[in-house]
């Protein structure tokens, strides 16, 4: 049983919305804040994701509140950032043990009341935040920040947005940059915590099984959200039609080329074309059926990996692939002339109901995990999308094959990045 309830405004800016489920044995309580993807904050946002966690005013390090979630059954407690289109989000987590399975039945209240401390209460020594422990962070903020050219897939991915989408804010990394961080004191973090405390639009939700009303009074009695001056975050710009495509190259001690093509497809998910999209995005490189991974990998044995994904807040279609260096010209010239394939309808029923099995499977598959289906219900709340997950299927089943032609006549290439290894030359 799933059942998404109605969403409940429970200050200015604040919404609470409840997903009752049976099928776990805990309760998942996610927070969001809105914050404008900017390069003012994000690495100050990122760096308070890590800062926090360190310790609260009851808790006055990380290994006390460890110590009081043992306590609460081997509660989790967390906090993170994302993004998603040029929102900058800020995420608190709290999962704990339902109350009816255990003896204390008030491990959810407690819960609360350290999740409230958690956001609103962080430790401070002389009205800041510990130097100490911000110095720490900005280090492994810095570890992280180099670190992600560790997975060289997922690097050159985000290499390929960075220049495509250069002189927009999307560019930006969701953890900042190392530049910026060295400019930020335990004072001037603090400062912004206070800032965005409470002139941020929130969203919280909760999954598990649940009393609904005894849960909305619970939330609102526990979470003491104070909010003055609320921002407004604004949707992103997603219209862009080339002018020349950008051909990007960056060099790496690298045994592997990967190549990423980066397209504009000017169609916003409020667009009757945006679930055409998701299947025309499938059917030519979702997965083994798809036509990239049949043609270009199985047929010519030309990369070692090859997808293609939908950004849906940025209405993006990003292509990625493994290659040997010297089979650049050829994926290329492939992959274009499998989209023209594409765009000239060249492709049967059973690849678009193959297509739509697929994404369906992938929707399902948010059922089983609360922190998916808090994160697609959020999702759906800041892209003012009421459909549920049933809802959505049954989209996705209507799609037919003129729709998805004509969304694929709006998808341009933008840029074609490749990350090749140090002295190659193509």
């Amino acid at each position: 049983m799933l059942n998404r309830l109605k969403t409940i405004k429970i200050g200015k800016k604040i919404k609470l919305h409840m997903i009752k489920t049976d099928k776990f044995k805990t309760n998942l309580v996610s927070v969001y804040f809105q914050r404008p993807l900017v390069k003012e904050e994000v690495t100050k946002n990122a760096l308070l994701s890590m800062v926090l966690p360190r310790g609260t005013k009851s808790y006055i390090s990380s290994k006390e509140i460890s110590k009081a979630l043992e306590g609460l059954y081997g509660a989790f407690i967390g906090c993170d950032v994302a993004k998603k289109g040029e929102r900058n989000i800020i995420q608190f987590r709290m999962q704990l043990v339902n109350d009816k399975y255990v003896e204390d039945k008030e491990v959810f209240i407690k819960g609360m009341q350290i999740l409230n401390e958690f956001i609103h209460d962080p430790y401070l020594v002389d009205g800041c935040f510990k130097k100490d422990y911000v110095d720490q962070e900005k280090e492994n903020l810095i570890k992280k920040i180099e670190g992600r050219k560790n997975d060289k897939m997922k690097y050159s991915y985000e290499r390929c947005i960075e220049e495509m989408c250069k002189n927009e804010n999307y560019s930006l990394y969701e953890y900042g940059s190392i530049e910026d961080l060295k400019n930020i004191s335990n004072e001037s973090l603090y400062e912004h915590y206070k800032k965005i405390i409470h002139s941020t639009p929130i969203d919280i939700c909760v999954v598990g099984d649940f009393d609904e009303k005894e849960m909305e009074s619970l939330i609102a009695k526990k979470l003491n959200f104070k909010q003055e001056g609320v921002i407004s975050v604004e949707r992103e710009k997603i219209e862009c039609i080339p002018d020349d495509v950008k051909i990007i190259e960056d060099e790496m001690d690298i045994n592997q080329g990967k190549l990423n093509l980066g397209y504009r497809t000017n169609i916003p998910f409020e667009s009757e074309l945006y679930y055409p999209l998701l299947v025309y995005s499938n059917i030519f490189g979702g997965g083994p059926n798809s036509k990239l991974f049949k043609n270009v990998r199985e047929k010519e044995s030309l990369c070692y990996y090859i997808f293609s994904r939908v950004e849906k807040f940025k209405s993006l279609m990003l292509i990625g692939s493994g290659i040997e260096f010297n089979n650049y010209d050829k994926t290329v010239s492939l992959i274009k002339q499998q989209m023209e394939e594409m765009n000239s309808g060249n492709f049967s029923n059973e690849d678009i109901e193959s297509a739509k099995n697929s994404i369906i499977t992938s929707i399902r598959s948010m059922t089983d995990s609360p922190y998916m289906l808090a994160d697609f219900y959020f999702s759906q709340a800041i892209s003012n999308n009421e459909d549920t997950l049933d809802e959505m299927i049954k989209k996705i089943r209507t799609v037919d094959k003129e729709q998805i032609i004509t969304a694929g006549k709006s998808i341009k290439l933008d840029t074609i990045y490749f990350l090749k290894g140090k002295g190659e030359v193509r």
